[in-house]
């Protein structure tokens, strides 16, 4: 069956460019979300971490 799936993709002109994105689109995502972690305000941190021990609801 991997062979006829191979097969085919082997045939369709222009395929070899999705590997490509598949990689960029991965890769930018993760350095994306590595900035946006990074770059969060460690009082907005130190602050999430604290709801699940307070005893009112309010955040």
């Amino acid at each position: 069956m991997f062979e006829q799936i191979k097969h085919n993709m082997e045939t369709i002109e222009g395929v070899s460019i999705y590997p490509i994105l598949s990689l960029l689109i991965f890769f930018i995502f993760f350095v994306g979300l590595g900035i946006w972690v990074f770059s969060y305000k460690k009082e907005k941190i130190n602050e999430m971490s604290q709801i699940p021990l307070n005893d009112n609801q309010t955040v």
